[in-house]
């Protein structure tokens, strides 16, 4: 019996390439085969699809009607396993080729199944900046390539670099080991030319896949619907699956592109669209019940790659809500600040000044361009990972920019190849190295440090062989990683920052000005694995620049936490809409692609909010001891209970009225860097809860210092209010006037207005007690901060002094969590008041907006 049910369930593994499992199912009945084993054939693969659902990772959204018929590959593959062999030859890990195995099963199982009668499927992968997505696709493609996809289109972003370095990829992993099976409609130096009979690509005895890798140009797209066209009568049974890489870009509120794709979509009766970004901005926010492009069938959420240097491993980020700030990364010690004075000497502030701008070496660019140089050398030292090395230089969106820097940079490598032998050079570049070795030790990332003397054996070669390219739309020296190891400083725009890959990028300087979160984040061209060399990155850029990229950290964690969330809810693409945090500064996308967006419920309910940054002078610390000393006055005469515990250096003040609390926010001064305590939208938070729900109309104001051992170590707030000072050193950078202390609030703090024994508690436990006891109490620490703050033994490598002007107040807020809707920050998501939910989508023509148009 058990040989029996094995026969038959090869047999039915083998007719699912033919038929859809029902139809399968159908077959086996006619055949007569016994209806036991039809059952536990039946059984078997609903326990696999639901293995491939239940899966962990990747994480999706899927539209609950949608059914899994793929379960993985077989033994008779022939595209799958080449992709594999591949990447085994190239020293992929066992474990990162299952990975990627494991989440390209999950995307393909949720392709309509080639053998349906008809389809159009919309689904989105979200995966990584430099992350890895190409060959994800790949893989995605070459498994559906085994079960009976046809036509393979991939749109590969806009410009001509991409879609050159896209179409080889795919020729080398998919095409070559299997050349006999692949049509290629596109090469390496041609985008898509119509050929004659389209017809003969589709016919019945024609078993090859079509490939065509075209770049989002609305007379190519054209072109190519047109030839489709031709072919109408063969396409009846051509499953097609259309990768868009990049798919925020050019794809969303375009004039004639998104038209263009969507007619091509309209060519194919069955049709699997597929985007794939690491900033699906722009693809979230499209109208919902529009005949356009949004994800209505699933939203997959690509995994991080172990290895792999993100947002949040090089910027750090903002807790989010429900998190303790202590347990939240702030990155590696990588960015380098460029002064604000800098850029007018790198980029031109007017238009009127780009003709005939000639940039200055500034400290910080001769800085980045020399260390980039020794991490050339030292990687040559250690002789592992990518052969390549690259600089980035991004300033500006203009090529006669770009082509401006070739002859200073020339001059410096030219000077320092003649100076090799000049002891004032050589102790200079030593005492770079050196700082840039102290502040990440190699040996956090498993590496052994590189010596100065070994790489200075080194750098007359890579001197010798470093190249300075103009990479732009105009340039016709390009960088190009095929014909051997290259050595590259790249001065570039727009051609550097959308899906091609810098080979080996080490050091960027970048100062470009830029006013949306995915242009922002598609720019960071040094995301990306950096195997044999990750302590040695660096970037150059703004103080700005790099409080943005944090943001972004924490709006992509946070996206990627509401699909967890929602996947997790049991929600569809079409019932639930990602937010995404908004910034004063920051568009997240382009206008014309956030008009179907709305503003959604935010919210300061639950979290704890406290001041990291400090400036040192002293009238601004002298404006926040006034205020504090202020508050702590009234709440004297007009709390309801004081609270005094001199053994623990605490005193709290039980139900002080909320607008003594707005008053001091007023007063006290926050400083700009510190995003999450923003006086204005801290006050609006508080007064629209007063207003709306009747919460936060009485706080609790806790003083948290030390208990009094030495009276000139006291800070008197008030009266018979008096604490020690505390101790909070300040973090090592390299950024003056101002201190950063990372963290001042303690988990116990939280808890300080609690009755019970609150030492053991969790963050959560914490919240949960709150909740009982204080459901709409506010609670606000005050800590006075000793001046100096010396760190103690143990932190003296990582932290200094804050050595201020006058004593410092730092204050930490804990929110309530609210019992109902509660804003403050602001968040935009798709809106969904048009998708009808109780039945099948009804699709309703699309306008193209007023755009601007990418031809």
């Amino acid at each position: 019996m058990n040989d029996e049910f094995e026969d038959n369930y090869g047999t039915f593994r083998a007719l699912l390439d033919a038929f859809t499992p029902s139809e399968v199912i159908k077959r086996l009945e006619v055949m007569q085969v016994d209806p036991g084993v039809i059952q536990r054939i039946r059984e078997r693969h609903e326990q696999q699809t639901i293995v491939i659902k239940e899966l962990e990772e990747p994480r999706s959204v899927v539209l609950g009607n949608r059914y899994t018929w793929y379960t993985g590959p077989s033994p008779k593959d022939k595209c799958w396993p080449a992709v594999a062999g591949q990447l085994e030859k190239a020293s992929w890990s066992a474990s990162a080729i299952d990975s990627l195995d494991t989440a390209s099963t999950r995307i393909v199982s949720l392709l309509s199944h080639p053998k349906e009668k008809k389809f159009s499927t919309r689904g989105l992968v979200v995966g990584h900046v430099q992350s890895g997505k190409t060959t994800n696709f790949t893989a995605v493609m070459a498994k559906a390539a085994d079960r009976g996809y046809k036509l393979f289109i991939v749109l590969a972003g806009i410009h001509n670099g991409l879609r050159r370095q896209t179409q080889a990829r795919l020729v080398q992993q998919l095409v070559a080991p299997n050349p006999t099976r692949w049509h290629q409609l596109t090469d390496l130096n041609r985008d898509f030319v119509p050929t004659a009979n389209a017809a003969s690509f589709f016919g019945g005895g024609d078993k090859a896949h079509v490939l065509c890798v075209v770049k989002k140009n609305a007379t190519v797209l054209r072109k190519f619907a047109e030839w489709l066209k031709s072919a109408s009568v063969h396409l009846q049974d051509c499953p097609a699956l259309i990768v868009d890489d990049e798919a925020d870009q050019a794809t969303v509120a375009t004039k004639r592109i998104n038209p263009r794709i969507r007619e091509i979509l309209d060519c194919l009766p069955k049709a699997a669209y597929v985007g794939y970004t690491a900033t699906p901005f722009a693809n979230l926010l499209i109208d919902p019940s529009a005949d356009d492009l949004y994800p209505k069938h699933f939203v997959v959420s690509l995994p991080k790659p172990e290895g792999h240097f993100g947002t949040e491993v090089l910027f750090g980020r903002y807790a989010l809500d429900g998190e303790n700030p202590e347990d939240v990364d702030d990155g590696y010690d990588m960015i380098r600040e460029v002064p604000d004075e800098d850029v007018k000497c790198v980029r031109p502030l007017k238009k009127v000044d780009v003709a005939g701008f000639i940039p200055e070496i500034t400290e910080t660019l001769n800085d980045a361009i020399r260390y980039f140089w020794m991490v050339t050398a030292a990687r040559r030292v250690r002789d592992t990972g990518n052969p390549h090395s690259t600089m980035l230089i991004h300033t500006s969106v203009k090529t006669a920019v770009h082509n401006s820097f070739r002859i200073p940079i020339e001059r410096i490598r030219d000077r320092t190849k003649d100076d090799l032998s000049n002891p004032t050079l050589l102790r200079g570049l030593q005492d770079l190295w050196d700082a840039e070795m102290a502040k990440v030790p190699a040996e956090d990332f498993g590496e052994v440090k590189v010596e100065f003397d070994d790489l200075l054996l080194e750098l007359p070669g890579v001197l010798d062989d470093c190249r300075i390219v103009m990479d732009n739309s105009s340039s016709e020296d390009r960088l190009d990683y095929e014909n051997g190891p290259v050595v590259a400083i790249a001065v570039g725009g727009n051609t550097l920052s959308r899906g091609l890959t810098l080979e080996g990028l080490s050091v960027s300087y970048f100062v470009r000005a830029v006013s949306a979160y995915d242009t922002l984040l598609q720019m960071g061209r040094w995301f990306g694995y950096r195997s044999g060399y990750a302590d040695l990155p660096r970037i150059w850029m703004t103080a700005e620049l790099s409080e943005w990229f944090r943001h972004l950290a924490t709006v992509e964690t946070e996206m990627r936490r509401d699909i967890d969330t929602y996947m997790i809810e049991d929600k569809t693409p079409m019932t639930f809409a990602v937010r995404l945090r908004t910034h004063p500064a920051l568009r997240v996308t382009q206008a014309a692609k956030m008009k179907d967006s709305v503003k959604t419920a935010s919210a300061y309910g639950g979290q704890r909010v406290q001041t990291r940054y400090f400036r040192t002078d002293a009238d601004w610390l002298d404006a926040n001891q006034t205020a504090a000393k202020r508050l702590v006055g009234q709440a004297v005469q007009h709390a309801a209970r004081r609270e005094e515990r001199p053994a623990d250096g605490r005193y709290i003040f039980r139900d002080v009225p909320y607008d003594l609390v707005v008053d001091f926010l007023r007063r006290y001064r926050f400083h700009e860097k510190s995003q999450e305590c923003d006086a204005k939208m801290l006050i609006g938070y508080i007064e629209k809860r007063v207003r709306s729900a009747g919460s936060l109309r009485r706080w609790n104001v806790a003083i948290v210092g030390n208990p009094m051992r030495n009276e000139d170590e006291g800070f008197e707030f008030a009266p018979g209010v008096t604490v020690q000072r505390i101790v909070r050193a300040r973090l090592d950078t390299s950024e003056s006037g101002f201190a950063d202390i990372k963290t001042l609030m303690s988990r116990r703090d939280a808890a300080v207005d609690l009755d019970g024994d609150t030492g053991s508690l969790t963050e959560q436990e914490i919240k949960t007690e709150r909740q009982r006891q204080l459901p709409d109490r506010g609670l606000l620490v005050l800590y006075p901060i000793d001046k100096v703050s010396s760190p103690p033994p143990r932190e003296k490598q990582r932290r200094l002094s804050i050595d201020a002007d006058e004593h410092v107040i730092g204050v930490g807020l804990v929110f309530p969590q609210p019992r109902g809707e509660d804003s403050a920050i602001e968040w935009i998501s798709a809106d969904l008041s048009g998708v009808d939910v109780d039945a099948d989508i009804e699709e309703v023509d699309f306008s193209p907006i007023d755009a601007e148009d990418i031809a």
